[in-house]
């Protein structure tokens, strides 16, 4: 007990049960959780401060910038503020959460499922509903990082098969919460009618690409080697390079299929780009994602991509893919098949997951009315969240993918600002779009 925060560290706190437990025990006005097994040392005066913006706020929950200790160099650790959007179960709040007791003991009192590894989230949300969640954007403690690898390595940590368990929980967490506030879309889709529109081409890739010398011609070779019983073609998207990659695009301006463009804006970021190449006049009916990193996984990845969307009636198509070196050789997590994605409920636990997959196709018509946001990051979880609120979104379970690993990859390594930054927007994109959701099953 610290003043009026009482305080927990306790084993297998991401079950119900165990949360069960600390509520019969709270007898102090606020509860302080320690979510991890590191050592945290608290700053001046920190629970004051806490207790003082608990009472002028009447937050139910607070959650405060801190430092981390890794390699024994102390480093400033800032964490985002929370939105209606931030549904992602791996929300960093970092490792000290506080809460009002009465709206704790509420939240837990409300829990009606078991969960094992899921209860801290099924908390969070909960308490969501009950008031205002705050980030204290002051440095109130210190914890010791124990995780050493780059960020560009955490990342898929969601997606790593052996965690698929925890994963069916943290999805039937978010798809209730989505059922008590009502967010959540029932799996009625919009059919599709393909044969509407004529196209001269069946399929286009789109590669946008900025200084990647190392790499885009590989990913060119792999879609120029594609076999097919349509016409498809390449729109190059070469957004200014001045590493020599414009010469080597060049090298294939004898192959009708490569349409090369440069942009007369500068302005544009990869979705600016996308943007450009679909409504070129000879883009295809279908439009199919290939980042200037990587390259598709044999010749016949195009015919399986069109293929899913004349067989699930989809509006866009994701596939699987697998996490490579620079020398195409498999890395760990390995295999990425997003099986979190279901026809009954991915359209749900879309909101609650960082990524759909790759790679990703979408049908042209659709994607020139909706656009994407003009930038480098997100503008593909946007789409398919969009995309999903409507339409059914197709899933091939074959790997036809390989995402390239290496140093030049535009998130290998990013500082703590960016990442903030990037999960920011995501955050701003699911809350704008669960908005609409709430908005449209109002009417």
């Amino acid at each position: 007990m610290i003043g009026s925060i009482q305080t927990f560290v306790v084993e297998k706190i991401c079950s119900t049960a165990k949360l069960r437990e600390i509520a019969q025990q709270v007898e102090a006005p606020y509860v302080a959780l320690h979510t991890q097994n590191t050592r945290i040392e608290m700053g001046m005066y920190a629970e004051e401060r806490v207790l003082n913006i608990a009472a002028d706020t009447q937050a139910v929950m607070l959650y405060a910038d801190h430092y981390r200790v890794s390699g024994g160099e102390r480093k400033a650790f800032p964490v985002i503020d929370y939105q209606f959007g931030s549904l992602r179960d791996d929300f960093d709040f970092g490792s000290l959460l506080f809460f009002r007791a009465d709206a704790f003991k509420q939240a837990v009192a409300a829990m009606d499922c078991d969960y094992q590894f899921g209860a801290l989230y099924d908390l969070r949300l909960r308490i969501s509903q009950l008031g205002e969640i705050v980030h204290i954007n002051e440095y109130l403690y210190t914890e010791v990082e124990e995780d050493a690898r780059k960020s560009g390595e955490k990342i898929f940590d969601y997606v790593d098969p052996k965690n698929r368990e925890v994963q069916i929980e943290m999805e039937k967490v978010c798809t209730e919460h989505l059922k008590r506030i009502g967010g959540y879309l029932k799996p009625e889709f919009k059919e599709i009618r393909f044969a509407d529109t004529p196209f001269e081409y069946e399929a286009s890739v789109i590669i946008p690409v900025f200084n990647r010398i190392r790499t885009i011609e590989d990913a060119i070779r792999s879609v120029l080697s594609q076999k097919a019983d349509f016409k498809f073609n390449l729109i190059v998207v070469d957004n200014h390079s001045t590493d020599g990659t414009t010469d080597v695009i060049r090298k294939y301006a004898d192959d009708p299929r490569l349409i090369h463009i440069i942009p007369e804006r500068r302005d544009l970021g990869i979705g600016g780009c996308w943007n450009l190449g679909i409504h070129h006049p000879q883009c295809g009916k279908f439009a199919v994602q290939l980042d200037s990193d990587d390259i598709y996984a044999d010749e016949n990845t195009l015919t399986k991509v069109v293929a899913a969307f004349y067989e699930q009636n989809c509006a866009m198509v994701v596939g699987t893919y697998m996490m490579t070196n620079f020398n195409m050789e498999m890395i760990a997590p390995g295999i990425i098949d997003h099986k979190e994605w279901t026809p009954e409920n991915g359209r749900n636990n879309a909101l609650r997951i960082n990524g759909l997959g790759a790679p990703r196709a979408f049908y042209t018509p659709l994607l020139r009315e909706v656009k994407l946001p003009n930038t480098s990051y997100g503008e593909d979880y946007a789409l398919g969240l969009r995309f999903s609120r409507e339409y059914q979104i197709g899933r091939i379970y074959d790997v036809i993918y390989h995402c390239r690993r290496w140093d030049g990859n535009s998130d290998a390594a990013l500082d703590v600002v960016k990442m903030n930054g990037h999960n920011t927007y995501k955050d701003r994109i699911r809350t704008w779009e669960l908005q609409a959701r709430i908005n449209m099953l109002k009417k």
